[in-house]
């Protein structure tokens, strides 16, 4: 976005990338269908010690801005849920109108190419790459974060920062599955492969999406957004049949059908297995004639109110983003360059500003890009 901006405006570019095709992480996502962007993008989506720091690049770039280009392009797309728009077809779609749009701009994508050393000149910056060296007057690091190494990603754009004085906030794999510790998780073996909507809270921040038990824990959407949010010792509360009055929806079945099983009654709002986790763990056996109001309070609690100490997350290995990175203190938000650096610039996800799960982070790449491209 920033190389296909700038060349518009004229200048030489050149995009280096150590990979041996262009945007992985974008053929990746969504299942192979790339969620693009979300139309509600806004500032409360993003994670970032200074909350305000996005607020120009998304006003200046919206969704509606690369849906027209999206569009533009004949690309079909769907409108998923919770704002979410996906490729009707593969996310090459969005590879190829990129890379298209580069080409068209007069900039050059120079792949299977590594950084070697960066320093500062008389006039600009000098970039040694396994190509050769490259003069510049502007740099841009668009290098991404830690997440998902196998498909190349590194901490170049932190040690970069580094290099250039540049404050780095501590970084963290993010949007990323959480796992249990043995025993619990022992306990909820029978459970792997089961799914369900749930609501999922830590401290003042919930997120009500999808929840999916795993050979190693928890994941699904919701525990994705709220691992963010989450740190080590802490706990999150689960909600398996969010919005229902348990309590008083089992009150009814026992009044009118006392002599069918808890697990029965309770699988009219949760999956079979589901119900009988709960139903073993807090009410043994026995009919619902035989379960005190004291009883099925409890049955409500521990479908609705569960207390779960996660152990840890699945790391980088599997998590969507990284959390932190350049610290946007030394940045300027409406150039994205570096205050104290002249021609030297951070965009995407190796900023500290991160964006919920949905869609978000694509359009800060492609916001922070444009932004970085007017002026690079």
């Amino acid at each position: 976005m920033c190389a296909i901006e700038a060349g518009r405006r004229g200048r030489r570019v050149v995009v280096i990338d150590h990979a041996n095709a262009p945007g992985e992480k974008i053929r990746i996502s969504g299942g192979g269908r790339c969620n693009f962007t979300n139309r509600d993008t806004g500032p409360k989506n993003f994670l970032s010690s200074n909350p305000g720091y996005a607020i120009s690049a998304l006003r200046r770039y919206t969704p509606q801005d690369f849906i027209r280009r999206v569009d533009a392009r004949g690309i079909a797309w769907h409108d998923k849920t919770l704002g979410q728009l996906f490729c009707d077809g593969s996310a090459r779609q969005i590879v190829t109108m990129l890379t298209d749009d580069l080409r068209e701009a007069g900039g050059e994508l120079r792949l299977s190419t590594s950084i070697e050393g960066i320093e500062r000149g008389t006039d600009g910056l000098r970039v040694d790459t396994t190509g050769g060296a490259l003069a510049c007057r502007s740099l841009v690091v668009a290098s991404g974060g830690k997440s998902i190494p196998k498909m190349g990603a590194t901490g170049l754009g932190y040690e970069i920062a580094e290099r250039f004085g540049l404050k780095l906030r501590p970084t963290r794999a993010g949007l990323v599955p959480l796992t249990l510790e043995p025993g619990l998780l022992g306990r909820l073996t029978p459970l792997t492969g089961v799914s369900v909507q749930a609501r999922v809270r830590h401290g003042k921040t919930a997120f009500e999406e999808g929840l999916l038990f795993t050979h190693r824990g928890l994941s699904g959407p919701a525990i994705l957004q709220i691992s963010s949010y989450w740190r080590e010792g802490e706990e999150i509360a689960l909600s398996l049949a969010p919005g229902v009055d348990l309590f008083a929806r089992l009150r009814e079945a026992r009044a009118s059908n006392g002599r069918q099983s808890p697990a029965t009654a309770l699988s009219a709002f949760l999956p079979k297995r589901l119900a009988q986790f709960v139903v073993e763990g807090e009410a043994g056996t026995g009919n619902l004639a035989d379960l005190s109001d004291k009883a099925l309070r409890r049955l409500d609690e521990a479908v609705n109110d569960w207390r779960v100490k996660p152990a840890g997350s699945e790391g980088y290995r599997t998590a969507e983003v990284t959390l932190g990175g350049v610290d946007t203190e030394g940045l300027d938000s409406r150039t994205m360059q570096a205050r104290e650096v002249p021609g030297l610039y951070f965009i995407g996800e190796v900023v500290d500003v991160t964006g919920w799960l949905g869609g978000y982070n694509f359009q800060w790449a492609w916001s922070s890009g444009w932004v970085a491209g007017q002026t690079a």
